[in-house]
């Protein structure tokens, strides 16, 4: 999203727009922005087909509110300003376990792979990963996880076919070592994927439903 648009759409917040509606014209709008009134118009149509606002027009004024999703984006907006100021070496995400199609097995096992994961993280995987559905509250969490380096995991091609790249952060479930990793490509938005060097669900008693919370460690890179 363009640097205006996020602008706009703080501005509209702070007016009240985060937790109710708010009543405002194009022409209000434009003289606290400071730009003219067919630009405020154009940024609100803009942030409409984001999906970040909810519009209801009348005659001079027009009703509008923050969606889930317009709030996830400030969130971590509001996060990236606290790692700026704050510097904290630990990030925690909640969510519910539940079970994959088991495609985490199979990658998990791949010799080049594994080799990268005991020479980065310092341990063998467990085939398979727990996977974890992200709270909606905490999905600005997991935007803000992607903004850091990371250990990268390097992208390899065999005969029949590639295999992507994999950003691993060092974690811990409890006082279990363990890993969270974001491959490169991905279908999923909401989901956060832990490997182990134990099986994680036996460990831990951990069955599909049951509630986690996953701390990373931020800040650490590549390992030399």
């Amino acid at each position: 999203m363009k640097p205006q648009t996020t602008h706009v759409l703080k501005h509209l917040a702070l007016l009240g727009a985060f937790s109710g509606k708010i009543e405002i014209s194009s022409q209000d709008l434009a003289s606290r922005l400071r730009v003219s009134q067919q630009t405020a118009s154009r940024y609100l149509i803009e942030l409409e087909k984001l999906g970040y606002i909810t519009r209801e027009l009348g005659v001079k004024k027009q009703r509008i509110g923050v969606t889930p999703r317009g709030k996830t984006v400030l969130q971590t907006e509001y996060l990236l300003y606290k790692r700026l100021f704050e510097h904290k070496d630990r990030l925690y995400i909640a969510g519910t376990v539940f079970s994959g199609m088991g495609e985490g097995r199979y990658y998990t096992s791949l010799e080049k792979y594994v080799k990268q994961f005991m020479e980065k993280l310092g341990f063998k995987p467990v085939p398979g990963t727990l996977n974890i559905e992200v709270e909606p509250v905490e999905l600005s969490k997991l935007h803000l996880l992607r903004s850091y380096r990371g250990i990268t995991i390097k992208p390899f091609s065999t005969t029949d076919r590639s295999f992507g790249a994999v950003t691993c952060y060092p974690a811990r479930i409890k006082d279990v070592e363990c890993a969270a990793i974001q491959p490169r490509r991905t279908h999923y938005s909401n989901v956060l994927e832990v490997i182990a060097p134990v099986n994680l669900r036996k460990t831990l008693g951990l069955s599909d439903g049951d509630k986690v919370e996953v701390s990373i460690i931020l800040g650490k890179g590549e390992k030399r």
